[in-house]
């Protein structure tokens, strides 16, 4: 498990978060303002998602 932190405009957020849960298996994301209030930060837990051979192999054990 990891965490990703990024800064972005508030308006590129909902984009950032869908892809990042494309890639990874993530937690709902934690968004703060950043401080001057321009930006937001977003905060997520997350894990590499396994191959689905390495999802089967795992089951099966």
């Amino acid at each position: 498990m990891f965490e990703i932190r990024v800064i972005c405009k508030p308006d590129d957020a909902d984009r950032i978060s869908q892809t990042l849960a494309t890639a990874f298996d993530t937690g709902p994301a934690r968004q703060y303002p950043t401080r001057d209030g321009k930006r937001t930060r977003l905060y997520f837990t997350a894990e590499h998602r396994l191959q689905p051979s390495t999802v089967d192999a795992v089951k099966e054990q």
